[in-house]
């Protein structure tokens, strides 16, 4: 009776922490242990990888032809994303590290050859992410951006009442803005000083391409053209607010998915913990039987 109280504790036990640690994010040992155990010597040999995949993909990148629209393309993402290099670099150094992976198919094929396939997947995988990197992290900025759209439009809404210095108003509201949206802010404003006020904020618009931010954008170029805009930036914050509560709904609704994981595990405790019990049962009746 005590093996099975003390099995159906550690099971209930390990079923609330794997609950709880992944309601409150907490990291797992393994990669609590991964930070703990990076020293000095290991970022050195990292970096200097980095700077060997680099040097090889600067040499490469003259062999990539690129048409115009691509090229421009890719480099206002790049730009976008600060990651400062030219687009065939960019390229090339996706093409250097799938290549690097390739390469160790080589000796796979003589030691073990049944890991030639997940090798070649791998490399394909290595590949995509690199080359879609760029994309991940202005998608990530984006969205950052988005969730902070209906605080900036309720504020620039309370704003417009009493000025119509479109400037000002972003200066002020740069000082309590969000990570991402203040740094977007910082160029769109020392664009704005240096040139015409509609080129930047139309160049605000392009860098991101997010069709709730265009909203605002038009917006404020309407203002500087002469319009009210206190009803427009009313009307559109009362969409964002309704756009964001859809958000919120959405992610309420992913939840459950992720913790029916841990409720399976504890389904398949408390089913252990029966069998447990019926086992010992029968050996008693089989014991008492003979």
């Amino acid at each position: 009776m005590i093996i099975i109280i003390t099995l159906f504790m550690c099971s209930f036990s390990l079923g609330v922490f794997l609950i709880l640690s992944d309601y409150l994010k907490i990291p797992k040992l393994k990669t609590s242990r991964a930070i703990l155990s990076i020293s000095k010597r290991e970022k050195k040999r990292i970096k200097n990888l980095e700077v060997f995949i680099l040097d090889l993909s600067s040499k490469f990148s003259k062999y990539i032809k690129l048409d115009d629209y691509k090229k421009r393309k890719l480099t206002a993402t790049l730009k976008s994303a600060d990651i400062k290099l030219s687009p065939e670099t960019y390229i090339s150094k996706a093409w250097i590290k799938a290549g690097l992976v390739l390469i160790s198919i080589i000796p796979a094929l003589f030691i073990f050859p049944i890991l030639s396939p997940l090798i070649l997947f791998l490399s394909i995988a290595v590949y995509f992410k690199e080359i879609r990197s760029a994309d991940k992290i202005l998608k990530a900025r984006r969205e950052e951006i988005e969730w902070e759209l209906p605080r900036f439009v309720s504020t620039l809404t309370q704003e417009l009442k009493a000025s119509r210095d479109v400037l000002s108003m972003l200066e002020t509201y740069k000082k309590s803005a969000g990570r991402g949206l203040k740094k977007e802010l910082d160029i769109t404003i020392a664009d704005m000083k240096s040139g015409s006020y509609e080129s930047a904020l139309t160049r605000f618009e392009t860098r991101l391409g997010c069709s709730s931010l265009s909203e605002v954008i038009r917006g404020l170029i309407g203002v500087l053209r002469g319009d009210n805009g206190v009803m427009y930036f009313q009307m559109l914050s009362h969409d964002l607010k309704q756009l964001e509560f859809q958000r919120l709904k959405t992610i309420a609704q992913k939840r459950p998915g992720k913790i029916r994981k841990y409720s399976f595990m504890m389904l398949g405790c408390f089913i252990l913990m029966y069998l447990v019990v019926m086992a010992i049962e029968i050996i008693k009746s089989v014991d008492q039987m003979f």
